[in-house]
């Protein structure tokens, strides 16, 4: 599994989300409808490609873990690099379940759509649901916290759209949504894993849960001129 880890989004698309794949000189993107995300083996090829995936979306990530991709800037913007990091699960500690957790259904697409993007805008798009399970606790009939399931391989699922409402904060929510889609994952015979921005403080939630860092993983936000 170690050599799918060090490029997660290109084995996502070689192996489990295959369907969703579009391709461009060797390099692998996925559906723009679904996410946003493309990965690379060659530096060399990343330019001719990333001028054809700008034509299906204005903006995009390639995801890599040390390699820096080329691009033409006469026709490429690149925006910023963030600086991620994964976290691979070692051994889970078990936590106190409070909530009621529902599976989510296609009838809350519009509505994990909306708290991601108020929460944590720029990764997630409607069709992004297709990726994977995801899970939400309840509050007054509003859908206030969420975990899910996003880039997967024969392997490993990644845990990701860890998010909680502003107003529904510092109660657990996330802790037991994560520790509930690891337990799926694990159920389903594959390995957890998951990806954040360095620095990010969920890193010690994720770590109290038994996650730990492996490397440094980047995304390289792009838009077309």
């Amino acid at each position: 599994m170690e050599h799918k880890l060090k490029n997660p989004v290109w084995y996502s698309l070689c192996e489990t989300h295959q369907k969703h794949v579009i391709e461009f000189d060797k390099v692998k993107f996925y559906n723009p409808n679904i996410c946003p995300f493309g990965a690379f083996t060659n530096t060399t090829k990343t330019i001719h490609a990333l001028n054809e995936y700008s034509k299906r979306t204005d903006s995009f990530f390639l995801v890599s873990e040390n390699e820096t991709p080329a691009y033409d800037s006469s026709k490429i913007i690149l925006d910023k690099k963030i600086e991620g990091v994964q976290m691979v699960l070692q051994n889970l500690e078990e936590v106190e379940i409070t909530e009621e957790i529902i599976p989510l259904t296609e009838d809350y697409v519009d509505e994990i759509y909306n708290l991601i993007w108020l929460v944590m805008p720029g990764y997630y798009k409607k069709r992004t649901f297709d990726m994977g399970k995801y899970f939400g606790i309840f509050k007054n009939n509003k859908l206030v916290s969420i975990a899910g399931q996003r880039m997967q391989t024969d392997d490993f699922i990644e845990v990701s759209g860890v998010v909680t409402h502003p107003d529904f904060t510092k109660r657990g929510f996330a802790k037991q949504l994560t520790q509930h889609v690891t337990k799926n994952i694990i159920a389903d015979g594959k390995h957890p894993i998951l990806h954040t921005t360095k620095g990010n403080p969920a890193i010690q939630l994720y770590e109290k849960l038994g996650y730990q860092l492996t490397r440094d993983m980047n995304w390289w936000y792009f838009h077309k001129k």
